[in-house]
């Protein structure tokens, strides 16, 4: 890999599920060269190793209980700048690839590790998955209907709170190893990376303007020009039109007298939603698209997976691309000097991979 912001530094990603295979694209997008370290003898993952998560980087599968697969390991370890590691905690120190060792090897390496519930605290060894982690940090409690909490795919606890806190954390270690020639541990936790990113709702809920429950408040569905409804066809629009000028764009494209509607008004609330919900329901999602183009009322069509690739904003912007041959998104954001790249999975010749990095 050449290019972007980070050509020049490598990486060591260790097998693992969930955020770890994210942040290493990125990574990868970002310019550096990875090495992921397989489990051998392991059946490939069908995302991680396929062409989308998988792009970027080179594999080689060792068995890291033998000895001499180990020593291999730690020997590519030593010329990295980062490690990658989403097991449970205490997993890579039995394998005698922990942070202690790794850092011994190689004191500037930055060591990044991803867990659910971090390296420490009551709930370290225990197991769990994305809805497990935001459900402790009261994000999983904000979103969903009245009723119930529904969980928001794994974006908030695996890829908003795990990935991407992951990916700052160990850019962030690496500028201060690059600084001081000291390298660190970084311990990102899907708790702590999902509490941090309601920051604003524990800023708004202290000061009293929200309340701790769903559907009652302006960002999670409680307003009416705040929401999701359905159109004729079965499709939805989604409204987004909370400033004043923006929600007078709104009526008038739904053509309703804006007299006697008080946006600000939470009582009447209920009452504005089902007549916007009526009138919605009177058109198709596209003839809704075609009536708020162009315009501030922040109304847009709900896209499917198969369909955003093709709306005519993401692709004058390039927003996914079938480099490799699925659909994909491509590198986010944009830099003005050192653009991004994508790259097919690459070699996973053994041999080559260790020659290259100096290694036999």
């Amino acid at each position: 890999m050449t290019g972007g912001p980070l050509a020049g530094v490598r990486v060591v990603e260790f097998d693992a599920i969930g955020p770890v295979p994210l942040a290493a694209m990125i990574l990868g997008d970002f310019g550096c060269e990875i090495v992921r370290i397989s489990r051998a003898g392991r059946p490939p993952s069908p995302s991680a190793d396929g062409p989308i998560l998988g792009r970027g980087r080179r594999n080689i599968a060792l068995d890291l209980k033998s000895a001499a697969d180990r020593d291999t390991a730690l020997a590519i370890v030593a010329r990295a700048d980062v490690v990658l590691e989403g097991n449970r905690p205490g997993v890579m120190e039995r394998l005698g690839l922990g942070p202690d060792a790794c850092l011994a090897a190689n004191p500037k390496l930055v060591y990044g590790r991803m867990t659910g519930w971090g390296q420490t605290g009551p709930l370290a060894q225990i197991a769990g998955h994305d809805i497990n982690y935001i459900a402790l940090t009261g994000a999983l409690h904000a979103i969903g209907g009245a009723d119930r909490p529904v969980p928001p795919l794994n974006l908030v606890g695996d890829y908003g709170g795990g990935t991407m806190l992951l990916a700052l954390g160990v850019v962030s270690a690496l500028v201060s190893a690059r600084t001081t020639g000291t390298g660190q541990v970084v311990d990102a936790a899907m708790t702590d990376g999902s509490a941090l990113l309601m920051t604003m709702f524990y800023a708004m809920h202290a000061a009293g303007h929200w309340r701790d429950r769903r559907e009652a408040n302006l960002l999670d569905g409680g307003a009416p020009f705040y929401r999701t409804y359905a159109c004729a066809d079965g499709g939805h629009v989604a409204v987004g039109a909370i400033e004043p000028a923006f929600f007078a764009a709104l009526l008038a494209g739904l053509a309703l007298d804006a007299a006697g509607i008080d946006q600000s008004d939470r009582a009447a609330w209920p009452a504005l939603a089902n007549r916007f919900a009526s009138r919605f329901a009177e058109r198709s999602r596209d003839d809704w698209a075609e009536v708020f183009a162009g315009t501030d009322a922040c109304v847009t069509p709900v896209l499917s997976l198969s369909e955003a690739p093709d709306h005519a904003h993401n692709r004058a912007r390039a927003t996914f691309a079938a480099p490799t041959g699925p659909m994909q998104p491509m590198p986010a954001p944009r830099f003005s000097k050192t653009p991004a790249t994508t790259v097919p999975p690459e070699s996973t010749d053994s041999a080559a991979i260790l020659h290259a990095w100096g290694i036999r």
